[in-house]
């Protein structure tokens, strides 16, 4: 069982960047399947990007190009870089992980263990 932590969420205009941070309290977490999702109002929860054990990378079509995923295993934590940020991208980010490989890297059924949460707001 890992404890996941999320941080760096915020407010910023259209345009601008953010770098949310999670960090995992456990061990093993190299052999961990880590990723974000994010939610708004009114919406159900989607998968915005994930990394593998082996640092293969998944994302959503909203985001490519926009997002960068990455981890540092050798201080539990994930990264998720986010530039040329929207209006449309406002919403509550969610770190989730597994042990192991994810079937469906951006499927909310694929997680086991989920942080609190961090805010993302983007101002036109």
């Amino acid at each position: 069982l890992i404890k996941l932590v999320e941080s760096g969420g915020g407010s910023v205009q259209a345009g601008g960047s953010l770098r949310l941070s999670c960090t995992a309290s456990g061990d093993f977490y190299a052999r961990y399947s880590m990723a974000w999702f994010r939610q708004s109002p009114g919406k159900e929860r989607e998968g915005v990007a994930a990394i593998d054990p082996d640092g293969d990378t998944d994302y959503a079509d909203s985001v490519k190009g926009r997002f960068t995923i990455s981890k540092d295993d050798a201080q539990n934590t994930e990264y998720l870089q986010m530039n040329s940020l929207k209006p449309e991208d406002t919403a509550m980010y969610y770190c989730a992980a597994r042990f192991g490989i994810a079937l469906s890297p951006l499927d909310n059924d694929d997680y086991n263990y989920w942080g609190q949460g961090t805010q993302v707001t983007v101002s036109s």
